[in-house]
């Protein structure tokens, strides 16, 4: 992405709505500012105007706001045109703005440019877009975390404490004829430990944002007419799939998401798995296969009353032994049962009424509970983390064991510097202080156009 051109990109949501906004950022927007105003607006003064085409006559009347650099939030000067809503007036005012020397932005090239102008680092640079993109109350409180910088001051907290270290253990290796030695902490083997316990509470809290964020999929698998579809529907609560008496009714895959706790499940409803001549419902099992592949977990749903558990056994065959499995057994109205829950060699097992909702409670609880939710009713202290940045963290703690387990021995402080080094610059690509040039490509192509 260039960075040194102005750009221009409608900053608001296509369609009909009362205001629009055209925003503007790069070097020295005066001239731009003469030739659509004829002025130059007051610093950071919302001022009422018309807006002009080549020939003098006007789009549009509206607001104008001027930022001159450096405060703006791309770091460069910004000029916003806030005029109506119409999709053609905004499309004209967008070409008057091409038309005067600037071009179309790519998704996310303001905040890049913000980014690169050191006014938010990349973790609040991605936290910008996941509170556009947050589907829950507690995944957008999540968010607005990350960008007031919650999650980047423990991780700046990490760095600083393996910096204090790296330090000591370098300089011993500098100047080794030097009674350096008695720099080094009395146990730094235990400095290790402390920053390996911090680390652990920082990816905790992320593994929590990040389910917040990213959810989990959840695939229904079993044989015809087990409750796969009332399931569904109880889980969605209303009626995105087709349920009869009639075996084979599902031929294809209906997803739906649903919220617990503000945890996104994307919920799967297959085909019914069993031996058939049926092109159609044939296909539609080859798919229910390859939703399985691509599961975070599966629910297997079994008709607690039915005699044959042959199908059932060659169904978990076919599903892989280090997926999450939660096994439940289903109308246990029509056997007058109750709900419960317990466990099994293979995974958790809940017994339950899709058509009644009873046990609907254990289940939700259960499906949290595999998915790694932790219950927190204000979310305080979760980062609205990506996968990205676990990797990175997990990658960190790696390299910090090493490191422990090398001055355990203690000798080579060669080895243990290198590894701590390799930890310290895993945490910072998740603030963006060491990245490369093509994942900075990749994050913010994710981004919107005009943000």
């Amino acid at each position: 992405m260039q960075n040194h051109d102005i750009i221009a990109a409608i900053a608001t949501p296509p369609g009909k709505g009362s205001i629009g906004v055209v925003r503007i950022s790069g070097k020295d927007l005066k001239p731009v500012a003469n030739e659509i105003l004829g002025f130059v607006p007051r610093e950071r003064n919302a001022q009422l105007c018309n807006f002009y085409d080549q020939e003098g006559q006007v789009i549009d009347q509206g607001i104008a706001l001027y930022f001159p650099a450096p405060n703006s939030y791309t770091g460069e000067d910004v000029l916003e045109l806030q005029g109506h809503g119409g999709s053609a007036i905004m499309n004209l005012l967008l070409s008057r703005c091409i038309s005067v020397g600037t071009r179309l932005a790519e998704p996310g090239e303001f905040t890049l440019r913000a980014f690169l102008n050191n006014k938010l680092d990349l973790v609040q640079a991605e936290g910008i877009a996941d509170i556009i993109n947050a589907t829950t109350n507690q995944a957008a409180r999540c968010a607005v975390r990350s960008l007031q910088g919650d999650f980047s001051i423990a991780i700046h907290a990490l760095v600083a404490s393996i910096t204090n270290l790296r330090i000591l253990i370098e300089a011993t290796l500098d100047f080794p004829e030097e009674d350096t030695a008695i720099l080094l902490p009395a146990s730094p083997v235990k400095q290790i430990d402390s920053i390996l316990a911090a680390l652990e509470q920082v990816f905790v809290f992320s593994r929590q944002g990040n389910l917040l964020r990213e959810g989990i999929t959840v695939v229904l698998v079993g044989e015809p007419n087990v409750g796969k579809s009332s399931l569904m529907n109880r889980l969605a609560g209303e009626e995105v799939a087709i349920v009869t008496e009639i075996p084979g009714t599902t031929r294809d895959t209906i997803h739906q998401t649903i919220q617990i706790e503000g945890v996104p499940l994307h919920l799967i409803d297959t085909a019914g798995l069993r031996e058939t001549a049926d092109i159609v419902e044939l296909s539609g099992i080859q798919r229910t296969y390859a939703a399985i592949k691509k599961a975070d977990m599966v629910i297997l749903l079994i008709d607690l009353g039915s005699k044959e558990q042959f199908t059932d056994d060659q169904i978990l065959k076919d599903i892989p032994p280090e997926l999450p499995l939660l096994t439940v057994y289903n109308k246990i109205d029509l056997l007058n049962k109750a709900p419960r829950a317990y466990n099994e060699k293979r995974g958790p097992v809940i017994h339950l009424s899709a058509k009644e909702g009873s046990g609907i409670e254990l289940l939700r609880k259960k499906l949290l509970d595999m998915a790694g939710w932790q219950s927190n009713d204000s979310e305080e202290g979760l980062f609205m983390a990506r996968q990205r940045h676990l990797q990175s963290l997990i990658n960190a703690r790696k390299q910090l064991e090493n490191a422990r387990s090398i001055l355990s021995g203690g000798q080579y402080l060669e080895l243990a510097a290198e590894e701590l080094r390799l930890s310290q610059q895993s945490l910072t690509s998740i603030t963006g202080e060491f990245t490369a040039d093509d994942l900075l490509g990749q994050i913010f192509s994710s981004f919107c156009i005009g943000k």
